[in-house]
């Protein structure tokens, strides 16, 4: 490309985002819109309950846990008290917070049985807006805002609201276009771009860990596409510095979430059934859920593919009018849709992490964006322009009722996982989240808070002659006295965690872990012992909030200085 295309292209941006004001009333008629479709995909629920995909249970559960560990005083929580029936796992040090601090803040306001579709509505509204900031670049206002409102309710996420329940990847997605024009703009403008980049990028890793990786490689095509329409390495370091402060951003979070996860069975993320080469479309399984459900996904990926092949071919009738843009977008579009296919196998083995977003077909997110920014640039350029609105219309209108007569709706889910912290009882726990000797399945069931146990077979023993008796119980601290006349092992139900640290009588002792279950047991001498088991804040914990502190002075002095020079 010429250096008048690249001059071109970034003047158009320029221009587009340099007059907020003039575009607020239309903002508004976006939000209004917007709404109103995230307003008809949530209705059914009304009527039906919660659309209870793959993983509702988990995100409600993490909710509910949030909530009330803000009631004990702990602002933000690390470990999951009631996982694993009531053993616990340390989820929220690995589980990005975003979506979990969302979902705990509207519980405190909703009923639990409406916070899933609140979740929802939020989710598809923040969509909404940040497509119709990356379309107003390219677009005139009217089909800014249709785009706004097609991407919100697009098939991938009719796909998450309706079979997966995934409400952070959900979260993820929505930030997607604004991650997106934040690049363009950053290879475009340079380091005064650097810290909204920085923020957009530190919000997807804080709200879904699949998302993120995709998002992060989808910056690095954005960046090889914008040197070779530049013909310049200036975005390099523009982009490895932005990145970078994205990182730190996020390092309260991914430092501690890195560093402990050699303390976890952090491979069981890619169990068998979750590896990347045993989900491309269309796959083969033996399991006929398994299919079937492939198979609903292959055929909206099949769509959203199709819409993106002719969609750009017509769109290219319009990319002078924001070239350098088109060019960027069509190689993402592109990437995304071959990575979903068996052919790029060695790819997901052996380029970095990649392998954690488990699903190719999650590449749906970035191509997503693409598809629906070039259909809208696409029929922008049709006479009758109202048919082909109408048409898409409809086939959202359709593919969504589909969807609303083949999956699963439970208006119980909440009242399930609510009773099931309520009496004690727990809920399943995480696979990947499972501290290091560990095995779920041997954990006793229907534990007692604290129990005598032998030591030599490790079974509980009657108590006679010994006090026992729990002093307070939270998630992150307990107190247990015990007063014996001989000596006896004390088996608490926690499960051991290099993080948590156990004190008799204020002395330090080490947490022994009893074999296969890694329960805490702690060997007591005889007399009475006063036992304290608290979850500590650890050195990676320290330095990453640290790292984050420091990184958000940097950019606002540098973002204030900015100003001040302007």
């Amino acid at each position: 490309m010429s250096d008048a295309i690249w001059s071109k292209s970034s003047s158009r941006l320029r221009d587009i985002f340099n007059h907020e004001v003039h575009h607020h009333n239309r903002s508004w008629f976006a939000f209004i819109w917007v709404a109103a479709a995230a307003t008809i995909v949530i209705s059914p629920q009304f009527f039906l309950g919660n659309a209870s995909g793959h993983d509702i249970q988990f995100h409600l559960a993490s909710w509910m846990e949030v909530v009330q560990q803000w009631h004990q005083g702990n602002v933000y929580p690390r470990w999951a008290e009631w996982a694993n029936f009531g053993f616990g796992e340390p989820r929220f040090i690995f589980y990005p917070p975003a979506s979990w601090l969302l979902g705990a803040v509207l519980g405190l306001i909703l009923p639990w049985r409406m916070v899933p579709g609140a979740f929802i509505w939020v989710a598809l509204v923040i969509a909404g807006a940040s497509m119709h900031r990356l379309a107003r670049a390219w677009l005139r206002p009217q089909d800014a805002i249709a785009a706004a409102v097609l991407y919100s309710v697009n098939p991938y996420h009719l796909v998450i609201v309706y079979y997966r329940s995934d409400f952070a990847e959900l979260l993820a997605s929505a930030f997607f276009p604004f991650l997106i024009l934040q690049t363009l703009l950053l290879a475009r403008e340079g380091w005064r771009r650097v810290p909204r980049f920085a923020i957009v990028f530190a919000l997807i890793w804080l709200t879904n860990a699949p998302a993120a990786v995709i998002a992060t490689y989808s910056v690095v095509v954005i960046v090889v596409s914008e040197i070779v329409l530049s013909r310049s390495l200036r975005p390099v370091l523009q982009a490895a510095v932005a990145g970078a402060s994205g990182f730190a951003l996020a390092a309260f979070y991914m430092v501690p979430a890195v560093v402990e996860q050699r303390w976890v069975e952090i491979s069981q993320a890619l169990a068998p059934e979750l590896q990347p080469w045993r989900n491309f479309l269309f796959t083969h399984s033996d399991d006929p859920e398994f299919v079937l459900f492939n198979l609903k996904v292959s055929g909206v990926a099949l769509l959203v593919v199709a819409i993106f092949g002719i969609a750009a071919v017509l769109a290219a009738r319009r990319r002078e009018s924001a070239p350098g843009m088109f060019w960027s977008l069509l190689t993402l579009g592109s990437v995304s849709l071959i990575l979903m296919f068996p052919w790029t196998a060695w790819l997901w083995r052996h380029v970095p992490e990649l392998a954690f977003v488990q699903f190719p077909w999650r590449w749906l997110l970035p191509l997503d964006v693409v598809a629906v920014l070039f259909l809208c640039a696409a029929i922008a350029s049709l006479k009758r322009r109202w048919i082909a609105w109408s048409l898409a219309a409809l086939v959202l209108v359709s593919l969504g009722a589909w969807m609303t007569t083949n999956n699963w709706w439970d208006d119980q889910d909440s009242a399930f996982v609510a009773d099931s912290i309520a009496s004690g009882a727990g809920y399943q726990g995480t696979d990947e989240y499972q501290p290091l000797g560990c095995d779920r399945t041997d954990l006793p069931e229907n534990p007692q808070r604290a129990s005598l146990i032998d030591p030599q077979t490790k079974v509980v023993v009657p108590s006679a002659g010994v006090r026992l008796h729990v002093d307070s119980w939270t998630a992150e601290h307990k107190i247990v006295t015990v007063d014996s006349p001989r000596p006896v092992t004390l088996a608490l139900q926690v499960i051991a965690y290099p993080a948590w640290r156990a004190m008799v009588n204020g002395t330090a002792v080490a947490i022994q872990p009893l074999p296969d279950t890694a329960v805490v047991s702690l060997p007591l001498r005889a007399g009475s012992s006063h036992v304290e088991l608290h979850f500590t804040r650890t050195r990676d914990r320290t330095l990453g909030g640290l790292i984050s502190i420091a990184a958000a002075i940097v950019l606002l002095l540098s973002e204030l200085s900015r100003k001040s020079l302007l």
